[in-house]
């Protein structure tokens, strides 16, 4: 046993043997270690307890379109600042700082492709860029979507992740919700269809808005989904509240939600859905 008593110097941090960044991630939901690789390869989902985690937009859409023909459009939208907003910091300098660490101009990505040969006008919202918030460059592309879809007759769909209407535009931010559903009322006089699929988290005036108007609503997994937090409820009305709250599954059961669909079978689903409800004469 003298190995036990034998004096050796602890690892110095350079001499460890790190796995290198960006090879693991750990699922916040269960703590399972999962590669970079699968759980990319896997569309943000873990593979042990399905968690699903929000997923980059341009990821989002390439995989659930056919391969290659998603084409991006109005990517170079971004905002200008229109009122020269500043809290800790400028809000240019945060939009700067968003889109370098990104590459993206803001936090919705849109164009159209094809769904199993079908055309389709479609967005998504990427959570990272400042909490997927709302602002005068995301209503107006959620907008050219629907506007664009009615002019072509073909269906809309957008996923929707974000924190709601973007505090640094003030209410130009909270204008896009009327901007958008009036957009959205257009293609519904004409009965081409829309398909809203929500992740986590979506709240706030998305939420409140175009989010919830589609004529079918399709929630992913155990995402939040609803205007104010829970936390902000309860302690404004001083109530507990029911176990699973907001989530998708307590949406369903209330008539919030159509149906619950994991991440991986969206495509499938979403592409039988529309087959269904495209009417003759629509794309």
């Amino acid at each position: 046993m003298a190995w036990l008593n034998r004096d050796k110097a602890p690892l110095l941090k350079s001499d460890r043997k790190d796995t290198p960044d960006g090879i693991w991630d750990r699922c916040k939901s269960c703590s399972e270690i999962i590669s970079r690789a699968n759980f990319e390869a896997n569309l943000y989902v873990c593979p042990k307890c399905g968690h699903h985690f929000p997923v980059p937009a341009a990821l989002r859409l390439e995989r659930f379109l056919d391969p290659h023909s998603f084409v991006e459009l109005d990517s170079t939208l971004e905002s200008n600042d229109p009122l020269e907003f500043t809290d800790t910091k400028p809000y240019k300098e945060r939009l700067k700082q968003a889109q370098g660490r990104l590459t993206l101009k803001d936090a919705f990505v849109s164009g159209e492709g094809t769904l199993n040969e079908m055309p389709v006008q479609i967005g998504s919202f990427d959570f990272r860029f400042m909490g997927g918030s709302m602002g005068s460059v995301v209503g107006e592309k959620v907008t050219r979507i629907f506007l664009r879809a009615a002019k072509k007759r073909q269906p809309a769909i957008v996923f929707s992740s974000s924190g709601g209407a973007r505090m640094q535009e003030g209410i130009i931010s909270l204008m896009q919700m009327g901007k958008t559903c009036a957009a959205l009322g257009q293609l519904r006089a004409i009965g081409v269809p829309y398909i809203s699929v929500l992740c986590h988290p979506t709240t706030g005036g998305v939420a409140a808005s175009f989010a919830t108007l589609g004529d079918l609503n399709i929630g992913e997994p155990n995402a939040l989904i609803g205007f104010a937090g829970p936390r902000v409820i309860q302690q404004t009305i001083r109530e507990k509240l029911p176990e699973g709250f907001q989530r998708s599954e307590y949406l369903l059961d209330h008539g919030m939600l159509d149906m619950i669909c994991s991440r991986k079978e969206l495509r499938g689903r979403i592409s039988e859905v529309l087959k269904m409800m495209v009417p003759s004469g629509v794309q």
